[in-house]
């Protein structure tokens, strides 16, 4: 069994910074894919960023140039600096992390955080 746990969301000033970051668990064989995407009241669930296990990134273009992605696969983590925010950055923000298992290390399986909450506000 595996989990992904995301944590950092707040409530924030525009123009202010978050860190969010994304954590995984359990029997874990190998976590190519990490992403994180948000949803909004009304909104489909959107990509604001990905990065693969090799190192490359994938900016959502709303983003580019604020939010930054990172990871650390020693620790099978994720991070999301988030800087320069704005009121429509409010959402709730998620981690999917695409990944193999001990159990069954030719199966990808794709494993969802259950969200951390970003509102951006005065």
């Amino acid at each position: 069994q595996v989990q992904v746990v995301e944590s950092g969301g707040g409530l924030v000033q525009p123009g202010g910074s978050l860190r969010l970051s994304c954590a995984a668990s359990g029997s874990i064989s190998s976590i190519y894919d990490m992403g994180w995407y948000r949803q909004s009241p009304g909104k489909q669930r959107e990509l604001v960023a990905a990065i693969t296990s090799g190192g490359s990134t994938n900016y959502a273009d709303s983003v580019k140039g604020r939010f930054s992605i990172s990871r650390d696969n020693a620790k099978n983590t994720v991070h999301l600096q988030m800087n320069s925010l704005k009121p429509e950055d409010t959402a709730v923000y998620y981690c999917k992390m695409v990944l193999t298992t001990t159990r069954d290390s030719e199966r990808l399986l794709e494993v969802w955080g259950q969200g951390t909450l970003v509102t951006v506000s005065s």
